[in-house]
């Protein structure tokens, strides 16, 4: 019997659509690798920060760029981030990072290091993979085998990642809405590989679905490409 054909599965969309928790639910399901790229331009500018890096100097993280040793693990069930042996998987998630994040994945020579590295860990997953990010199926792996497309109402959006950070009532939620705003601003405007839908991409709106249900539709999605046509 001869073996399944890797499957490569590209999720897109801004924060508070539901992209990790489903990403990693899939990859479990499904038996593929996952990788989280956030988490590694999360990496890239706690390492930034760590070592004094000026991160509103574009020319200052384009010269460091190069130096830090960023480790994804790919166990959907148990993912890891390490910069130069140092588990920053906690750290990266700080009020600290999310500032600084956007204005260091907007300069070229890190999106080109991390472009790279998330090509190569994509190459070498056997099993298949499933790929979460901003700019997965426009320039990461523009030949993925499935691009999905996540969205969710601002006011979704904004509960959901209040309740992840701990912000609590109508004044955080605010906050948070506010914060997503200025990030999909940023995200979506940069010169080099900003947040867009790829052309040939599933949108999945989010809204009013349980995880669950997103999961389910997103699995579906992955076995009907996989499925050969007759």
């Amino acid at each position: 019997m001869s073996a399944k054909p890797a499957v490569v599965v590209a999720i897109d969309g801004p924060s508070g659509t539901g992209k990790s928790s489903t990403s990693k639910a899939v990859a479990a399901r499904l038996g593929l690798a996952y990788l989280d790229t956030g988490a590694q331009y999360r990496a890239i500018t706690w390492w930034m920060l760590h070592h004094g890096v000026d991160v509103a100097d574009p020319a200052a993280v384009a010269a460091a760029a190069a130096t830090p040793d960023v480790v994804s693990g790919t166990d959907p069930q148990a993912p890891t981030i390490t910069v130069d042996g140092t588990d920053v998987a906690a750290p990266i998630r700080g009020p600290e990072v999310t500032g600084a994040v956007s204005a260091v994945s907007a300069v070229p020579a890190v999106r080109e290091r991390i472009t790279e590295l998330q090509r190569s860990i994509a190459a070498e997953a056997t099993a298949g993979i499933v790929v979460e990010g901003r700019d997965i199926g426009t320039t990461v792996l523009p030949d993925a085998d499935l691009k999905i497309f996540l969205t969710a109402s601002e006011e979704v959006r904004a509960a959901r990642r209040s309740g992840e950070i701990g912000r609590r009532g109508a004044e955080g939620v605010a906050t948070t809405r506010a914060d997503l705003a200025r990030r999909d601003a940023a995200d979506s405007s940069r010169a080099v590989s900003p947040l867009a839908q790829a052309g040939d991409a599933t949108e999945v709106d989010t809204s009013h679905l349980t995880l669950d249900q997103v999961v389910d539709c997103v699995v579906t999605l992955v076995e009907d490409r996989k499925r050969p046509v007759s």
